[in-house]
């Protein structure tokens, strides 16, 4: 579940928007070189509507890209309780899943749009010990499979059949946990992963103590031992660098949602400044490699 901090950042956005209106575990992959990401710039990154997750989007050509916060839920989503909304991404073909979770707890919820601009809703019932928080979903790059994780210090994700993409999912069914994937080395309170090759996975942490890598907030890559799939695998996870903490005011930064565009190579992270701040210099960060 959300920590008592950012239980108080979605109280204060609430507040702005009331204002403005196999199944045998895989060996452990071999370690993998790790990328060196640059910053590149950064754009402002608002609030309300900026403030959660971003995915690039290539099908129609030309789109742009999206944004998650609590100004871009739509009414009639929060008011059946579907009150956070995560990371999303897209698969190369067009489809668009944002993540959902509810106070009430017991099911998260993915909300599809397909290439042609209809929606639908896929609800999956928590399995006994899951954690009820949908920071995020990642698509495979094959489209069929998407990860998922759970708010905390945790050793696993979630590995799910994509919602609408998938032919075993309906929205008149249960979206199954399909396989796990098994961590190498604890990560905590990741807000956002996005493929970068058929086994890679960039993810941004909230991590506020620094002690399982020795740095606060940091960049992460998870190598995956297989293609996520049906069965269980294994990752491989190392810390890259901490994430741009900067901003007018002190106080605790959140990392927020992270994408990968594989056309021009740029990884962008949201991260959200302390206090008032959150208004002024809250910035997406660009990355290039080298």
């Amino acid at each position: 579940m959300r920590l008592p901090a950012r239980q108080r950042r979605h109280a204060l956005l609430t507040g702005l928007v009331a204002l403005t209106t196999t199944a045998v575990l895989s060996a452990a992959p071999p370690a993998a070189a790790a990328d060196t990401w640059t910053e590149a710039g950064s754009d402002r990154a608002r609030p309300l509507t900026e403030s959660q997750g971003l995915t690039s989007v290539e099908v129609p050509a030309g789109s742009p890209n999206r944004y998650t916060g609590i100004g871009t839920i739509p009414l009639d989503v929060s008011s059946r309780g579907w009150n956070h909304v995560g990371d999303p991404d897209a698969s190369y073909d067009g489809f668009y899943v944002e993540p959902y979770q509810r106070d009430s707890g017991g099911a998260k919820m993915f909300r599809v749009q397909a290439p042609g601009g209809t929606w639908s809703e896929y609800v999956h019932t928590l399995s006994p010990g899951e954690a009820a928080n949908n920071s995020w979903a990642a698509i495979a790059p094959d489209g069929q499979w998407m990860l998922s994780g759970e708010w905390g210090t945790m050793t696993r994700l979630l590995v799910f059949p994509t919602p609408g993409v998938n032919p075993a999912t309906s929205p008149s069914a249960n979206l199954p946990q399909a396989a796990t994937v098994h961590l190498d080395h604890a990560v905590r309170d990741l807000q956002g992963c996005d493929f970068s090759g058929p086994t890679t996975l960039l993810c941004s942490s909230d991590d506020p103590e620094g002690t399982l890598f020795g740095l606060t907030k940091p960049l992460l890559q998870i190598d995956l031992s297989a293609p996520a799939g049906p069965s269980d695998i294994s990752g491989h996870v190392t810390a890259l660098r901490q994430l741009p903490l900067r901003s007018g005011c002190s106080g605790s930064f959140e990392t927020e949602g992270i994408d990968y565009d594989r056309r021009s190579g740029t990884l962008r992270v949201i991260v959200m400044s302390p206090g008032f701040c959150i208004l002024t210099d809250s910035k997406t960060y660009r990355f290039v490699r080298g």
